[in-house]
């Protein structure tokens, strides 16, 4: 029997294979899992390509997580494919070139709103999206990089990533009584089309594989992915508002 036997995943963010939120599709199909992704816009296309590589062909649902339309839509769209959702994993992030890259103190209020209502809000907003179809039991995961400390370049993404860290506890204490749970996976540095787009991201993922005692491979989003579907599985029921950190453990060393 797989983790996810019988359960419906929603899953956001797939654009290429390398992408963790294509790794995690890919693994919750082999754990028994229906998956259904989500993609808006010129994306659409992509993904409904990247679709036909996943084990089973993956349905694909528009989504612009900053759209109201879309988002009142969501459940609707979904209940064409399931009569439920049991899990969502939300891999959304984005941030404008002008607060990426070194540029913190440049950083205009629009271009820093963008970054947060993309990368952080969202999660809010996708969870109350889903919500009408998730029973008890239910499970959000969200992926984040480690906000605890300042990374260079990384700059407002940081910030906006400390806000998602935040909005997963809120969520946690919000979503609980209903039985749902809501956690985030932080991640390592992933070679995926997010990180490429951050400029000098060599500066983060360099010497990372030196100070993890287990060692850590850029190139590898398969470690992260099982971690985001044992998130999803009944084997954390009393887990929510954690964050579970898949990195080699290079956050619990010192410099």
């Amino acid at each position: 029997m797989g983790l996810l036997d019988g359960k419906t995943i929603l899953v956001t963010g797939v654009l290429t294979e390398g992408s963790i939120a294509f790794h995690a599709a890919r693994l919750a199909q082999e754990q028994g899992a229906r998956v259904v992704l989500t993609s808006f816009g010129r994306q659409l296309r992509l993904t409904e390509v990247i679709a036909r590589r996943l084990p089973d062909t993956a349905p694909v649902v528009r989504l612009d997580v900053t759209s109201a339309e879309d988002l009142a839509a969501l459940a609707g769209a979904v209940a064409e494919h399931a009569d439920r959702l049991d899990g969502v994993v939300h891999s959304v992030g984005f941030a404008p070139q002008a607060v990426l890259g070194g540029r913190f103190l440049e950083g205009a209020w629009p271009d820093v709103a963008t970054a947060l209502e993309v990368s952080a809000y969202s999660l809010k907003a996708l969870a109350v999206a889903a919500r009408p179809l998730m029973p008890r039991g239910s499970s959000v995961v969200g992926l984040t990089f480690d906000a605890s400390v300042a990374w260079p370049v990384y700059d407002w993404m940081g910030v906006a990533k400390a806000a998602l860290e935040s909005t997963s506890r809120y969520l946690a204490r919000d979503l609980g009584p209903d039985g749902i749970r809501c956690n985030l996976v932080a991640a390592g540095p992933i070679r995926s089309t997010a990180a490429k787009a951050i400029p000098g991201f060599e500066a983060i993922e360099g010497g990372w594989d030196r100070r993890a005692p287990l060692g850590w491979d850029v190139a590898d989003a398969d470690p992260t992915a099982r971690a985001v579907v044992a998130l999803l599985s009944d084997w954390f029921p009393a887990t929510t508002g954690a964050i579970v950190h898949v990195d080699g453990g290079a956050h619990a060393m010192g410099l």
